[in-house]
This record gives C-alpha cells, sequence and structure tokens, in this order.
C-alpha cells in the first residue's frame, strides 16, 4: 500500500534522525523510491514524498539548502507555524522507538494519483 504520494508533517520532538541537512533526496522503502523534499518548519519537520525512480538529487539539494539559507529560514517559520493551525488530521505511527504522530493538512484519498 504505498501512495503514489504524501504530504506531512511530524513534531521535532518526536525525530531522532531527522535527515538534518538534506532538502532532496531519494528514500528507498519497500522496494519502491521516493524523492523527497524535507524542510524544517518549526515546530515541524515538513516532507512530500513522491514515488518515482531513483535520482541524482545532489544539485537540487544543494538548491534548496541555499535558498533556506539565504532566506534566513523566515518562509519556513512561518509554513511551520502556519502548519501548527491547520494540520489537523493526524494518524500515529507505531516504531520501535515508540509511537509518532504524523501531521497532515488534509485527508489523503487512499490511491490518489495527485
Amino acid at each position: 500500500r504505498l501512495p503514489h504520494w504524501t504530504s506531512f508533517c511530524v513534531k521535532y520532538s518526536a525525530v531522532h534522525n531527522d535527515q538534518f541537512g538534506l532538502s532532496h533526496f531519494n528514500w528507498p522503502v519497500d522496494g519502491a523510491n521516493y524523492l523527497v523534499l524535507r524542510t524544517g518548519c518549526f515546530p515541524f519537520i515538513k516532507y512530500h514524498c513522491s514515488r518515482s525512480a531513483p535520482q541524482d538529487l545532489a544539485l537540487q539539494d544543494a538548491f534548496f539548502t541555499a535558498l533556506k539559507v539565504l532566506n534566513a529560514g523566515i518562509p519556513t517559520l512561518l509554513y511551520g507555524i502556519g502548519s501548527w493551525f491547520f494540520a489537523r488530521v493526524t494518524e500515529t505511527v507505531h516504531t520501535s522507538h515508540g509511537p509518532v504522530t504524523i501531521y497532515f493538512l488534509n485527508k489523503e484519498d487512499e490511491g490518489a494519483m495527485y
């Protein structure tokens, strides 16, 4: 049941390995690959994941990281504050380190392509 795409937030306080310093990267999951756009947006870490073949994302990763540095993280902070108010759909994922709540801005349609 791997979705074609998903977008969610996780609270910083729930993360032990948050891929710090990565903005755009491949993430293999159960035989599939996801292209992940990741940004810190306090109090969350935001992930946008699209299922796709693995790609060389080094240039895009550097570009997105540079954008965040150049604008001093202000847009990502505002995005985090907005997410705090609007991320009302939750799902609890049970991990080996305990339960983690995942926050969505809208309810996802299972199997949706977009």
